[in-house]
């Protein structure tokens, strides 16, 4: 099993910052791929980052290009997501995901494991 833990989110205005990490621990392979996901009230839950065990493959949502950055600290097990420039329509819960597969995936049914999820709200 896998346990996963969000944290760093909060309330900021139109045009902020925030950092947001989950911490894993359990069964962590030096395989597993990881993701954020996002969820707006009355969407779908969607693709914003992931990245893959080493760090050397990441991928992220288009509607974050050159505005957020995925990294990962394999000795923390701990994976971050930075969000620069932020929008009011960026506003969602996040989700961090872990994988027990190595290739990073877009679509939230390829991840096993999910965090609680932490708010977001961006101000206009």
């Amino acid at each position: 099993q896998v346990q996963l833990v969000e944290s760093g989110g909060g309330l900021v205005q139109a045009g902020g910052s925030l950092r947001l990490s989950c911490a894993a621990s359990g069964r962590i392979l030096r395989t597993n791929a990881m993701g954020w996901f996002r969820q707006a009230p009355g969407k779908e839950r969607e693709f914003v980052a992931g990245i893959s065990w080493s760090g050397a493959s990441t991928y992220d949502a288009d509607s974050v290009k050159g505005r957020f950055t995925i990294s990962r600290d394999n000795a923390k097990n701990t994976v971050y997501l930075q969000m620069n420039s932020l929008k009011p329509e960026d506003t969602a819960v996040y989700y961090c995901a872990l994988r027990t597969a190595t290739a990073v995936l877009t679509t939230s049914s390829a991840y096993n494991f999910w965090g609680q999820g932490t708010q977001v709200t961006v101000a206009s």
